[in-house]
């Protein structure tokens, strides 16, 4: 590790400049920050595998939460610094400081700028976090100096059709663009399985920005037919439900995320998680929903997601909220994420194709997208949704970050199309219907419309397992093992086999097979045919 005022480098931790950004300034040193710092669990993490035994939080906690003497090392750090020990959680292994920036960054080694962007301005650093070598091997991320935008949602507004050129499924096959679907109506299509709703279950949805209306979604849910869901505002860091009406306000993802949700597992309880865009807020939103012993979900939807890069995502942070995954499928909860809207570039114009995290942990049920038509209540067609560079296609790929996990390895996992053609974790593992053309009917700040994107697909497969944990009385937990061994065999999916996810012909992107493939996984669901691979 390298030295550096009586300090050592923290692993991981090291931040690029953003591409575009400009440096204009000091923050006020004066200006009071949070920061978490996470700390080591008190032995290794557990190996998820197919067998679904899982721990109580109690029990994980108390097994591989932080060691309280490592807890005091930190609190005795902090109290050297005259920094205010705001809040200390040995099962999320978080300890969370507040102060200063000066006496902040002088704790950590840390210089910080304000940045111009054309994204917004930010505050940022670059190179490593220092900490003192006694800490060294102990702490393992320190967050919040950094608030650079870290995530966007992943929904895509249907165009007129007018806008739309060479649509397919003309003919016989339902015309989806005129009006789109009802979330009940693509659960029947993928044949969820009757006489459930989720009932007894709790499906947590992780949100960065915006906020919902509950007139909205009393309204919404009334015109369905269906019951409300019982819904719950839990606040990170201090966000609180927010609505802010506009133009692709982030209101929109949230209202997707609840009504997709709510309108197929109407009897579980929904908790809404709000957080921090920026790498503290995912860190802080994903271990208090995987930690939650309150609300206790057994399913996290998470509609949101950023490029891998070093740019973007630190390694600590990857590494933070990949333990965190880790820990829910310890403890039996299937974490669903949209695997992005942009294609193999995944929004990212440095001629390289990049998956989305964190779509691609390996501890996560990653959920690309495809394009559905039907005839009555039938499937007609489905391919991998593709509308091109301006209006957006499924992501997928083989990541750069994560290794390819083992349950993958028979799943023929194509070489990387980036130079060296590395096999990594492929992305995605299922999919479902995300095309805006034969997307989602929703109510969002009074206005109805109809949405697509992956970020209904998380919310959708939420609602599944939550009705396949009711149905077979266990939790499905971490899905993937099983996944790619029993349900796969099963034919329990719908097969894509047309279609690519390369939306500008030069990057280059993947294409739909037989079998798994990096655009749609196995395929879209038959909900009854998984129900029954997974008794």
């Amino acid at each position: 590790m390298q030295q550096h005022k009586n300090r050592v480098a923290l692993p991981g931790s090291e931040r690029a400049s953003r591409p575009g950004s400009r440096a204009v300034g000091a923050p006020d040193p004066n200006q009071q920050i949070r920061i978490t710092v996470l700390l080591r669990p008190r032995q290794p993490l557990p190996t998820p595998s197919g067998q679904r035994k899982y721990l109580s939080r109690q029990e994980f906690a108390a097994g591989y939460g932080a060691d309280p003497g490592d807890l005091a090392k930190v609190e005795s750090f902090a109290h050297q610094h005259n920094l205010t020990v705001a809040e200390v959680s040995p099962a999320r292994r978080t300890v969370v400081l507040t102060g200063s920036i000066a006496a902040l960054s002088a704790a950590f080694g840390v210089y910080l700028a304000n940045y111009e962007h054309p994204g917004g301005a930010f505050r940022g650093r670059t190179g490593p976090i220092y900490i003192p070598a006694d800490l060294a091997g102990i702490v393992q991320g320190v967050f919040g100096f950094d608030n650079r935008p870290q995530a966007r949602p992943h929904f895509r507004r249907h165009k007129p059709k007018s806008a739309q050129t060479g649509r397919a499924g003309q003919g016989t096959a339902r015309d989806a663009s005129q009006c789109g679907y009802t979330p009940l109506q693509v659960a029947q299509l993928y044949n969820f399985p009757t006489n459930t709703d989720g009932a007894g279950e709790c499906i947590g949805i992780l949100e960065f920005g915006g906020g919902y209306n509950t007139n909205d979604l009393n309204t919404y849910f009334q015109q369905l037919s269906v019951s409300a869901p019982s819904i719950t505002p839990v606040s990170v860091d201090g966000v609180a439900n927010q609505p802010a009406p506009g133009d692709d306000s982030p209101d929109t993802e949230v209202m997707l995320d609840i009504e997709v949700a709510g309108a197929v597992a109407p009897g579980a309880a929904i908790v809404v998680y709000f957080s921090n865009f920026t790498e503290q807020g995912w860190v802080d939103a994903v271990t208090t929903a995987v930690h939650d012993d309150i609300h206790k979900p057994s399913v996290l939807s998470i509609s949101w997601g950023f490029a891998e890069g070093r740019d973007i995502w630190s390694s600590q942070a990857i590494q933070a909220v990949n333990e965190a995954f880790q820990a829910a499928a310890a403890m039996g909860v299937t974490v669903c994420c949209a695997a992005g809207d942009d294609g193999s570039r995944d929004q990212v114009d440095d001629g390289l194709a990049h998956c989305d995290f964190p779509a691609s942990s390996a501890y996560v049920l990653a959920c690309g997208g495809t394009t559905l038509q039907s005839t009555g209540t039938s499937i007609a067609a489905e391919t991998v949704w593709n509308d091109g560079a301006n209006g957006g296609a499924t992501g997928g790929g083989v990541s750069d970050s994560i290794d390819l996990p083992s349950w993958q390895t028979q799943a023929s996992v194509p070489p990387s199309v980036n130079p060296g053609g590395r096999v990594g974790r492929g992305v995605p593992d299922v999919a479902g219907n995300a095309d805006p053309a034969t997307g989602y009917q929703i109510l969002a700040d009074g206005q109805t419309g109809v949405v697509g994107g992956t970020s209904a697909v998380a919310p959708l497969w939420a609602g599944l397992i939550a009705r396949i944990n009711q149905l077979n009385g266990t939790p499905t937990g971490f899905l993937n093992p099983l996944l790619y061994s029993r349900v796969a065999n099963a034919n329990a999916l719908n097969d894509i086999t047309s279609g690519t996810n390369d939306i500008t012909g030069q990057i280059g992107g993947y294409a739909a097979v037989p079998g798994w493939d990096a655009c749609t996984g196995f395929g879209s669901p038959n909900g009854t045919a998984i129900a029954n691979a997974l008794k």
